[in-house]
């Protein structure tokens, strides 16, 4: 806060930071990805082979040849610890586990950044949720916590969309919508929970009449060499959680572009109790597909300094494969893929048993990644106050310090 104070004294432009954030629900399968374990029984290793990457050392699932092939621009964790047997997107949207958010209420980092970084542009919200709407109601975004609604995120699959566009209403007749709006201030006053919405009215009206949003949101304005670098995916909903939508990739890219600085994406659905190697010979190739496009994308631009990638799930998978050739629950250990954001990518941090049901060294909790990324965006959270509505200051992740092999 004291750089962005100083910058704005010195009337530079605020630093421009952001995390991308890919979240995979259901809990992808650790084993089959990153961290195959060949010298382990067959009924724990399963059907997949591990490929050679560019990097020498690490190997990875034969199902990701492009990330093989430019694994110098990421990092693997495969000791990744802090986990519950929850299908909730709390702990990898918080650095909190749904049973602690239930406690402490803490927001979605979007909205941490929100509160204390603010909006880049003003016709452009820090935080965008690019997350589809699933069945599975805990995979959806836990939401902006004790910080209340004027720093949840732009949802473009919510209502709010419905005004985004000016479709027939001439500009000046928006003045009267302004009216409209200020004219509910007493009922919005009177009901708690709705703390913020005089800044939520308008920051929905300078988003209506700029349009850059929506712009951003317009993929069709990209170059179509590089829409089919990303490819189209799925778009379809898988099992109860999300698509498996490519372009929202793209999309998070532009939106970061124009001002955001904090994009989650939710991607397909990873719980595959039954024919988990079947499902994940069809869905490991789309994702190797999005998540390079992306990255490749952000050094292409010269955005890998500033921008954060974190690709990972709520937990891993059970060591042993189950009688319908599936995975099941694993919270002892998990995965997770990082990029950008100026850290120390090709490397592997951490590792597990010879089973894959425990770290074997170098344990990374959920909240360590989350201070590196607010490190990234040039945040020391643990001692840095993020106020509440009241006013009241809260320590978000203390005693937790930033990864040191990547910053």
């Amino acid at each position: 806060m004291d750089l962005l104070a100083a910058e704005a004294k010195a009337g530079i432009r605020s630093s421009h930071k952001a995390v991308i954030m890919v979240y995979l629900p259901g809990g992808p399968s650790h084993q089959d990805m990153f961290d195959l374990k060949m010298d382990a029984p067959s009924d724990v290793r399963g059907e997949f082979k591990p490929i050679k990457t560019n990097v020498p050392g690490i190997e990875i699932c034969e199902h990701m040849p492009r990330l093989a092939k430019m694994m110098d621009k990421f990092t693997i964790i495969r000791s990744l610890v802090g986990a519950r047997d929850e299908h909730a997107s709390n702990i990898c949207m918080t650095g909190y586990t749904e049973a602690e958010w239930r406690q402490n209420h803490a927001p979605v980092m979007g909205s941490v950044l929100s509160r204390l970084q603010g909006q880049v542009d003003k016709t452009v919200p820090a935080y965008v949720n690019l997350m589809a709407r699933t069945q599975h109601m805990p995979y959806n975004d836990p939401g902006p916590g004790f910080l209340g609604l004027a720093h949840g995120g732009l949802n473009p699959n919510g209502p709010m969309m419905n005004d985004m566009v000016l479709k027939d209403v001439p500009l000046e007749r928006l003045s009267n919508r302004r009216q409209l709006l200020a004219g509910m201030d007493r009922f919005k006053r009177s009901v708690d929970q709705l703390s913020g919405m005089d800044t939520l009215t308008q920051r929905a009206f300078d988003m209506l009449t700029s349009g850059k949003v929506t712009n951003a949101l317009d993929v069709s304005k990209e170059d179509p060499k590089l829409r089919e670098r990303y490819g189209k995916g799925i778009d379809k909903p898988q099992g109860d959680a999300s698509p498996m939508l490519n372009e929202q990739l793209l999309t998070a890219r532009r939106l970061v572009e124009a001002g955001a600085r904090f994009v989650t994406v939710s991607y397909g659905f990873w719980d595959s109790h039954g024919n988990n190697f079947k499902t994940l010979k069809d869905n490991l190739p789309i994702l190797d597909q999005a998540i390079t496009a992306l990255v490749s994308d952000i050094h292409d631009r010269g955005l890998d300094k500033d921008v954060s990638v974190v690709i990972w799930g709520e937990f891993g998978r059970t060591p042993r494969i189950n009688k319908d050739a599936g995975r099941d629950h694993w919270p002892r250990v998990s995965t997770a893929l990082l990029a950008g954001g100026g850290m120390r990518t090709g490397q592997v941090i951490g590792s597990t048993t010879r089973l894959g049901e425990e770290p074997d060294d170098r344990p990374v909790n959920f909240k360590e990644v989350f201070s590196t990324l607010y490190h990234n965006v040039g945040i020391d959270i643990a001692t840095t106050p993020v106020h509440d509505i009241g006013g009241q200051p809260h320590f978000l992740l203390a005693e937790n310090e930033p990864i040191a092999e990547l910053v």
